[in-house]
């Protein structure tokens, strides 16, 4: 029986997101988007969240937001799953993801 890959460990640690990269990788409409259709708190596969773009410019965005600390993922197979960092940005933000989401 095959082993069920872990996830990743989030990038950055909670007490090293910086506000000025968390806010730079939400300020782009791609990754703001990504991040509204994740924000119902249900992990999700990269082709459910992310809009019909080139494969460079998916890359691009999810590195981002992968880097800032705005999401986890988590491969599975062929498969890259993601899930927003809601709790971790709460924390270290209080209000920050109601603000920018609306």
């Amino acid at each position: 029986m095959a082993a069920t890959p872990a996830a990743e460990p989030p990038r950055p640690d909670v007490d090293r997101l910086e506000l000025v990269e968390v806010l730079a990788a939400l300020g782009h409409p791609v990754r703001l988007e990504i991040v509204r259709k994740l924000a119902s708190g249900a992990e999700a596969s990269c082709g459910e969240v992310v809009p019909d773009l080139p494969r460079s410019s998916v890359t691009h965005h999810l590195r981002t937001l992968y880097e800032s600390g705005v999401i986890a993922r988590r491969p599975a197979g062929r498969r890259l799953y993601l899930a927003l960092r809601r709790e971790d940005l709460e924390l270290r933000f209080p209000g920050l993801l109601a603000l920018v989401l609306g």
